[in-house]
């Protein structure tokens, strides 16, 4: 009988988080605009799907690609927050995403 190491097991979880990431990051932010640590904590509500490590480098992927926006906003105190939202490529992105997701996840569902 084979056996499965847990550094498998957890190299396999942690490629499935990553797939699942964008399209997790982007469906937070259609419920609206946030900062980091706000769709960190949205984000992982069911489970960490989302590890912090990830979450800035991802997030400056997506607005580079003009798929989210921000905006500093100084005047909350001391520490200025990065806000981010989505936009319309975001959103069309992200209709998208929602329909292939929909579709992998039921021909997985068929075949395991």
């Amino acid at each position: 009988m084979y056996y499965i190491s847990v550094m498998d097991m957890n190299s396999w979880q942690s490629q499935l988080r990553k797939g699942a990431a964008e399209l997790v990051v982007l469906a937070t932010l259609a419920k609206g605009e946030a900062y980091g640590l706000q769709i960190l904590d949205l984000a992982n509500r069911a489970g960490e799907v989302v590890s912090d490590g990830a979450l800035y480098p991802l997030l400056t992927r997506l607005e580079k690609a003009g798929k989210i926006a921000a905006r500093w906003d100084t005047e909350q105190g001391p520490n200025p927050r990065k806000y981010y939202r989505l936009t319309p490529e975001g959103a069309a992105m992200l209709t998208e995403m929602r329909e292939l997701w929909g579709c992998f996840r039921q021909m997985v569902d068929i075949l395991v």
